[in-house]
């Protein structure tokens, strides 16, 4: 049996997983102008959709990590299944109440349990195969992962904004009291959805706990190098690589959330109506997907893992800035393409900074699930720029320049670092 062939069948459930991760991650593009209109709230208020779903990630990250050393790989996806549900279910009485904080409870909650789903899933992805090889089975999860995106927000967006237009035209017109009555109507189109979505995470936990998925030993794979190094080693923080990881995929979530989770409030600024916006979500997933393609193919038989990051980050840097300089369906255009490298970012970021960790790969892998909280962070900051610059919502845009920066930093340099102190 070839070593591809002894690590197909766990690459498929953890593939299936990664479909999950998607459904439920990019729905957060539909949820924020669902919210924005079913609750009234400002484009600064809507973005805390996507920052109480990332901040689960930071809180529950390092947790995850002690929880694994007790559960293993499998028991701990089990386990971050349950917790998704018991999350998505609370979407159902904050629907019927229409009290945001319920809502904002429900995903991170559910955040919680996809910290744990990933916090094993990432590093079985990582470890199970050649280190080399990393970023090209993270592009085949990208691919279920954008998939279900895709899926996601044409299923959402359909159910959640289809009239929207009209709705909000008839509000404007309604008194208090329709207003009110209409709103409450609204709101409950998401009950349905979320009590099914809860039933099939629970069908799912039952079918990866009798899956048969192996554990596996992270040292298992590692080189001798590394075993040394370990060996000399007692902290996870003698790996300058891996904290410039950290601080990059933080970045990195900006480059990533943005073109999906913001562009809708970033249309609405630019005065284009919810009818138009509502699909550029799934264009920039498209792109995604065709970058996640790109990324199994060229990574690494015809491109490094870091050559990929930095010529990424230079494409990044050009694409902000000519979405900076146009105007109108042009400077979407500009950010929808960005979704094409920022496809690659996840995978080309985790196999450089897990590479060599040896003993402390679950951790390392926390540590870089924690700087995902960026995805949460940057769109809050994103929607409060437009709100503050809506003569000029572009100017928003330029937030991305610095993040792309630093990434073409950890690409030429940041990743060759073993050492504080010390310079490749």
């Amino acid at each position: 049996m070839s070593k591809f062939q002894s690590y197909i069948y766990p690459l498929i459930i953890i593939g299936i997983l990664f479909f999950v991760f998607g459904f439920l991650t990019w729905i957060n593009g539909i949820l924020i102008p669902y919210f924005q209109i079913c609750l009234e709230l400002n484009n600064f208020q809507a973005s805390l959709v996507a920052f109480s779903s990332y901040t689960a990630y930071f809180v529950m990250a390092m947790p995850s990590a002690y929880i694994l050393r007790f559960t293993g790989y499998k028991k701990g996806m089990v386990l971050g299944l349950w917790i998704m549900a018991m999350g998505t279910i609370l979407f159902v009485p904050a629907a019927y109440s229409r009290i945001y904080p319920i809502f904002l409870t429900g995903l991170f909650v559910t955040g919680s349990g996809l910290a744990l789903l990933q916090t094993a899933a990432n590093p079985y992805i990582a470890i199970i195969g050649p280190i080399e090889s990393t970023a090209q089975r993270i592009g085949f999860m990208g691919l279920a992962n954008k998939t279900a995106g895709i899926l996601s927000i044409a299923i959402f967006g359909s159910l959640f904004l289809f009239n929207a237009d009209d709705l909000i035209r008839d509000l404007n017109m309604a008194d208090l009291a329709r207003r009110a009555e209409m709103l409450d109507s609204y709101a409950l189109r998401i009950v349905k959805p979320y009590s099914i979505i809860t039933a099939l995470l629970l069908m799912l936990s039952v079918m990866v706990y009798f899956s048969g998925i192996p554990e596996i030993n992270e040292t298992k794979n590692e080189t001798n190098i590394a075993a040394a190094v370990n060996n000399a080693g007692s902290s996870v923080f003698q790996y300058p690589y891996l904290i410039l990881g950290v601080i990059s995929l933080f970045l990195a979530c900006a480059c990533e959330v943005i073109p999906i989770d913001g562009i809708i409030i970033y249309g609405r600024s630019l005065g284009m109506s919810i009818g138009e916006v509502r699909h550029f979500s799934v264009y920039t997933l498209y792109a995604m997907l065709l970058g996640y393609l790109a990324s199994t193919v060229l990574i690494p038989k015809f491109l490094s893992q870091q050559r990929a990051l930095k010529y990424c980050a230079i494409a990044g840097m050009v694409l902000t800035l000519g979405s900076y300089f146009s105007e109108g369906m042009l400077s979407i255009i500009f950010l929808m393409l960005m979704g094409f490298g920022a496809a690659m970012l996840w995978g080309t970021i985790w196999g450089l900074s897990l590479k060599g960790l040896g003993k402390f790969t679950k951790i390392g892998s926390a540590m870089l699930l924690m700087s995902v909280i960026g995805g949460g962070i940057f769109p809050v900051i994103f929607g409060k720029l437009i709100d503050t610059n809506l003569s000029y919502p572009q100017s928003a845009v330029l937030l991305l320049l610095p993040c792309y920066l630093v990434l073409l930093f950890f690409s030429v340099y940041g990743h060759k670092i073993k050492k504080w102190g010390e310079m490749p």
